[in-house]
């Protein structure tokens, strides 16, 4: 008789710890998917329009050869170049483990033989990660008086670069290019962590 009000303690902390469990589940689920739907969104629209510069954000090289990815990513850059979107373009990326190449120099290097001239090609090349990147794109733009850019990647990277570029004081229009993993459903869902880590500064 007088041992239930001990036991009842417990009880009501374990139903509290219960219900806010819940509610944090819940709100993370939420969360997810709300963020989901904006990376596919964002993935599958072609905001191309006249800016100051193309920026093209990199992707793996080979010995100084752009990987497919990268050289699509590039292609799209070069046709959007040749419709008059920008008169300059931007590659980005640092080296990896080869330091004798930098994704952003391989990718201006493939540009200058597809015939565009050298002086309308500017390489970024210490960016180590699409954040750094961001950054760097943002300061060269900034120091010589550009505020817009068409952004080139694949359609799953598009928001987190957007987002990244718009902390920046960039204007962004997200340029996705041709890709049959657009819809790809772990790729998005590793944007979403990715999205979220550096939301919370953890990137």
């Amino acid at each position: 008789m007088f041992g239930t009000p001990q036991l009842a303690r417990p009880r009501r902390r374990s139903t509290f710890f219960s219900a806010l469990w819940a509610i944090v589940s819940a709100t993370l689920f939420v969360y997810c998917g709300l963020t989901y739907f904006d990376v596919e969104n964002q993935a599958r629209r072609d905001e191309t329009q006249h800016a100051d510069v193309i920026v093209v954000f990199g992707a793996a090289e080979y010995a100084g050869k752009p990987s497919p990815v990268y050289r699509a990513r590039l292609d799209h850059a070069a046709e959007l170049f040749a419709r008059g979107v920008a008169p300059l373009i931007v590659t980005t990326g640092g080296a990896g483990r080869d330091l004798r190449f930098s994704e952003g120099q391989v990718g201006r290097d493939y540009l200058a033989a597809r015939g565009i001239p050298e002086t309308q090609l500017i390489a970024e090349t210490q960016g180590e990660d699409t954040l750094q990147s961001a950054k760097r794109v943002a300061a060269i733009m900034h120091e010589n008086g550009m505020h817009s850019c068409v952004a080139v990647s694949d359609g799953y990277h598009m928001f987190r670069i957007k987002k990244m570029m718009q902390a920046q004081g960039a204007t962004v229009y997200g340029a996705p290019r041709r890709d049959p993993r657009a819809s790809n459903r772990l790729l998005m869902l590793d944007e979403v962590f990715k999205y979220t880590l550096w939301k919370l500064h953890l990137e």
